[in-house]
């Protein structure tokens, strides 16, 4: 039941999402004279004669049921009756409706006596309810046969201004049922009291989980988002689905080789192997706080990967223990999770999880009592998935390079050595280069160029390689890096393959496979680059100096935040948005773009690319820079220090570093002097 006001944006949002899942029919009924909107004009739209949309709808919705039973009465076996802000997991609801005698009279939602002010103004009896319109309503095919001749009657005969109840007391009296009166349908049809806030923030929520329908659904973003979100749970379903039955093929296997008295050494070799991959080294244990032996802070706030993780467990625990409530006459609440311990290993994550829950038995004699549970869990690890593109065309795909350059000639010489290297001296990469240098801007200085400008860097590349397709695009004003990266794609084709990139970055062969196969037309590939920590602090330790090209936990880190380096083709670069062209210096104009295409109807693929290396370098903050940019440009800068362990070791190792930030932070409160820092 919807609106004309409503049809291109609940209704189509209601069409384009769950409704295109369900297993029959489903219609829109609006006032007379509704047309299907523009922007969807496949709309099954049912516009009712002689009914307008004034509020309340009880006219809209007694005919609604009387045109339904009328035109398809005979061709279903259920009738579902909604709003249009109301969303359904229509496998759920087809597992709930298939479990029940569709032959009898049934009248099925959320059971409603209305709200404390309206107690005695409903003209209802103490035992006497109706089904909440706004979570859904369900009824039978013997329930429509029954009131629909008396819809005139019921309609002609209303004591409320609300449809809903006039529904039920027509349901009441001419079929003889009341809505159901069960515990659980609170929680199968939920209707959230937040308002035009429902299901705006967190889904990850036992509501939601264990509900059939939503209620409201105001806006159709949130619908949209909402189903997603619900198709993701599908997935997961499907993939432990899969799992299980991978697992029952490997006991099979394992039985049949019992059975034929084969291969018995191997078997007991793998059960040792399992026995031995079970194992762990430590356990972290979790209460208010995350306690980890691996970590240099041993005590630390649970993070919210862990402890989504927990939560998780926890609702499919409790959906375990409450599968069989109905039967048992009780129910289990969960009240807290006292603690918990948890270790990784290379099967998968073992939670030992100490739960206090509430004993409820609603059946007989009612008793609710609290108790704990002592829960021994595995998580295994899901299989490796991949994905399989088309590979002869992708391998041929030109890359162009889009470096903006400004006053870095050192990096620079060692970016072209890296170009030259992997694209200029082997036939089989095909690549374009695009320099857009700021030449006016003050050199570095750095003995190792001798002297030598940018220019003539390039010029020399450009000499000794002959049909090196390189391209300098001359800018000048202050640097901008959304300007420079603008400026070259300007120059492009619709069709060609950007790589934005600066020239601090290292690059390998591999690296450059994965941007042709891993961009595509409509997906923007965002690759997370290694970062290297600053080699003057990492080789205080017992490093050498070729251990900085390891990739691993003490030489950099991985930029998941860092959205600057992304290959694309043109026309998605345009279909977004471009750069901010206003946002100057470096920074926040790679977060703006990664912004506009998450917001796009596009596909964005991220994954680390161990081919990918941000070279260490000294970082400046220009404080002519924005606040925003100044201090993101604070936060990299600290971030590429080094790893928290080998601060916290050289902290150790030198307490006079400790005693100067104790006195620095007691100088907020106290205007003594302070003592000089530490040497480095």
């Amino acid at each position: 039941m919807t609106a004309r006001r409503y049809l291109g944006t609940r209704a189509k949002a209601v069409y384009e999402s769950w409704g295109a899942e369900v297993p029959g029919r489903i219609g829109f009924y609006s006032s007379e004279g509704s047309v299907p909107p523009d922007n969807c004009p496949g709309l099954p739209l049912l516009g009712l004669p002689g009914v307008d949309d004034s509020y309340p709808p009880q006219k809209k919705s007694f005919l609604m049921l009387e045109h339904m039973w009328t035109r398809y009465g005979e061709r279903y076996e259920w009738f579902l009756r909604a709003d249009d802000d109301l969303y359904v997991r229509m496998d759920r609801l087809e597992r709930l409706l298939r479990s029940v005698d569709s032959r009898r009279a049934h009248y099925i939602g959320q059971a409603g006596r209305g709200s404390s002010e309206e107690r005695g103004r409903l003209a209802l009896d103490y035992d006497e309810n109706f089904c909440m319109g706004g979570p859904g309503v369900i009824m039978s095919r013997e329930t429509l046969r029954r009131i629909v001749p008396h819809i005139k009657t019921c309609l002609g005969n209303l004591y409320t201004g609300h449809e809903d109840v006039e529904l039920g007391r027509c349901v009441r009296k001419y079929a003889g049922i009341p809505c159901t009166w069960n515990y659980e349908m609170q929680t199968i049809f939920y209707h959230n009291s937040s308002g035009e806030l429902a299901f705006t923030g967190k889904l990850k929520s036992k509501e939601v989980h264990q509900a059939i329908t939503m209620h409201p659904v105001k806006k159709p973003p949130h619908m949209y988002r909402l189903h997603n979100y619900m198709r993701t749970l599908k997935i997961q379903e499907l993939q432990h689905k899969r799992l299980e039955l991978q697992r029952d093929i490997e006991r099979m296997d394992r039985f049949l080789q019992s059975e034929s008295g084969s291969a018995k050494g191997v078997s007991d070799e793998k059960k040792e192997s399992d026995r031995q991959s079970y194992g762990s080294s430590h356990w972290d244990f979790i209460s208010r706080s995350e306690f980890r032996v691996s970590d240099a802070n041993p005590r630390r706030r649970i993070h919210g990967d862990v402890r989504e993780g927990l939560d998780d467990i926890i609702r499919e625990v409790m959906t375990q223990i409450n599968s069989c409530s109905r039967q048992r006459g009780r129910y289990v609440e969960e009240r807290q999770a006292l603690y918990a311990y948890r270790s990784r290993n290379s099967r998968g994550i073992n939670t030992v999880l100490d739960l206090l829950l509430v004993y409820k038995k609603y059946r007989g004699r009612k008793v609710t009592l609290p108790v704990r549970r002592h829960l021994h869990l595995h998580q295994p690890f899901t299989g490796v998935e991949s994905r399989v593109l088309p590979t002869e065309d992708a391998d041929e795909q030109v890359i162009h390079f889009l470096v903006p350059v400004s006053g870095r000639r050192r990096a620079l010489e060692r970016f072209l050595g890296n170009y030259e290297r992997v694209c200029l001296r082997s036939s089989e990469q095909s690549a374009q280069l695009h320099i857009v240098l700021y030449d006016g801007q003050k050199e570095e200085q750095d003995n190792e160029v001798d002297g030598v400008s940018s220019r003539e860097l390039i010029e020399r590349l450009r000499s000794k390689y002959a049909d090196a397709r390189i391209h300098v695009i001359e800018a000048s004003g202050r640097f901008s890096r959304a300007r420079a990266l603008d400026r070259a794609a300007t120059e492009l084709q619709a069709d060609d393959l950007m790589f934005f990139v600066d020239v601090d970055i290292s690059f390998t062969d591999a690296s450059l496979k994965r941007i042709r196969r891993n961009a595509r037309p409509g997906t923007l590939y965002f690759p997370v680059v290694f970062s290297q920590y600053d080699p003057k602090m990492v080789m205080r330790s017992s490093l050498h100096s070729g251990d900085m090209e390891q990739i691993n936990e003490i030489t950099g880190f991985w930029r998941q935040f860092g959205f600057g380096i992304a290959a694309l083709y043109k026309a998605d670069y345009e279909a977004i948005g471009k750069f901010d062209l206003t946002i100057e210096g470096w920074g926040k104009e790679d977060v703006d773009l990664y912004q506009k295409a998450v917001r796009s109807d596009l596909e964005i693929f991220r994954a680390p690319d161990v081919g990918l290396v941000h070279v260490h370098h000294e970082i400046k903050c220009d404080s002519s820079l924005s606040q925003h940019q100044h201090a993101m440009c604070l936060g990299t800068r600290a971030d590429t220090y080094a790893s928290t362990q080998q601060l916290a070791s050289l902290i150790y190792e030198n307490p006079q570093i400790l005693n100067f930030a104790k006195a620095k932070v007691a100088a907020t409160y106290n205007t003594s002097s302070l003592p000089a820092p530490p040497a480095a």
